[in-house]
């Protein structure tokens, strides 16, 4: 079998390779973002990934079937690892909002829209698809660290405001599972997948704290308001978190509704489908759907498919949050239950709660029946 490419992403991992390897060659190693030292030199390359990284003038002599991918000379570059409020937000000052278009994250947005959403220029659409895979690596290598069925995913719109009962309900549901060990995940933008990561960010705290957090952000309800990111950047600093983490996976797409920093991890994208993918196919401990709109529905029946045909082994509990929305404004889960009932579907976990202990519970109670085990 083949091995796995070792990759190497740092300047103090790149030394400890060369000491290791004292001058001998080196097979299948993927080098990540890294001004290469003159030490390269000693050594010759076979197998071997260069991305993004700077190389010293004549290295590329030494390499034997390897792959150069350089800089593409964009404002995004290849990512060693999932961005944070810190590097996506580096530039904003805390309190003067207009200083939120000098950001990182905004300098990349002008750039999206400038060459168009739909880029048929070749170099863009590939440094744009090398970011995109960065970041998958990226987001793939920070879960390793999770058992996969205790990442817990929420649905729902951004249109939820922070002033809404529905906010509070979904915060108090990301704490309670946080605190359980769960990984909460969510499309990282406002509304619901906010108050997902409200939650996970003050876990380990009072309720009487997160509803003070809530007020504190309801002063700017909407994310169309001026105040949005900055009542979000308060709540940070007042009650820092360093043992909680959770993840927000937005995309640029939609890059008109700021990402929250209150996601601890933020894997950002330009390639929406594989953001929304990539959720549902990770989210194994369960997904929350909250009320929404277009984009939640599409995201219950491509849930709903995967759970059917077993794609990753299991189905994992599809839990809908709010019992009228669901029943009668939007009556999906009776549709559901359904065709379930006739075998059109099989396979599927349903639950259905307007409380926070039942969703909980539901969620923690769920042990995977793996198929062929």
């Amino acid at each position: 079998m083949r091995q796995n490419y070792l990759i190497v992403k740092t300047q103090d991992e790149c030394k400890r390779l060369f000491a290791s390897t004292s001058g001998q060659p080196i097979t299948r190693v993927a080098f990540q973002g890294l001004d290469m030292p003159q030490e390269a030199f000693a050594h010759t390359y076979k197998n071997c990934l260069f991305l993004a990284c700077r190389m010293p003038r004549g290295l590329k002599r030494q390499l034997t079937d390897s792959l150069v991918f350089p800089e593409m000379g964009e404002l995004f570059t290849v990512q060693s690892e999932l961005y944070t409020a810190s590097t996506l937000y580096a530039g904003y000052q805390p309190g003067n909002p207009r200083t939120f278009k000098d950001t990182y994250d905004q300098h990349v947005y002008q750039h999206y829209l400038k060459r168009g959403k739909r880029s048929t220029d070749i170099k863009e659409t590939l440094a744009r698809t090398l970011h995109d895979h960065s970041i998958s690596m990226a987001l793939h290598e920070f879960l390793s660290a999770y058992p996969p069925f205790d990442v817990v995913g929420v649905m729902g719109g951004h249109s939820i405001r922070r002033d809404d009962a529905q906010f509070a309900t979904v915060a108090h549901i990301s704490k309670r599972l946080t605190e359980s060990g769960k990984l909460m995940i969510s499309g990282g933008g406002p509304g619901a997948m906010e108050a997902t990561h409200l939650g996970a960010w003050m876990a380990g705290r009072t309720d009487e704290e997160l509803a003070q957090a809530i007020r504190m952000l309801s002063t700017a309800p909407e994310y169309t308001h001026p105040m949005w990111l900055d009542t979000a950047m308060q709540v940070r600093l007042r009650w820092p978190q360093t043992r909680y983490e959770s993840v927000g996976i937005p995309t640029w797409l939609y890059g008109h509704e700021s990402a929250t920093p209150l996601a601890t991890r933020i894997a950002k994208y330009f390639d929406n489908s594989i953001r929304e993918d990539g959720i549902l196919t990770l989210a194994m401990g369960g997904i929350v759907f909250t009320p929404g709109s277009a984009g939640t529905l599409q995201e219950i029946f491509q849930e709903a498919v995967q759970d059917h045909y077993l794609s990753f082994g299991t189905s994992s509990p599809m839990i809908f949050l709010g019992v009228d929305f669901w029943t009668k404004e939007i009556p999906v889960y009776p549709l559901i239950q359904d065709l379930l009932a006739r075998g059109k579907y099989k396979n599927l976990i349903l639950g259905l709660s307007d409380d926070v202990e039942s969703v909980v519970k539901q969620i923690n109670d769920f042990r995977p029946a793996v198929a062929g085990q």
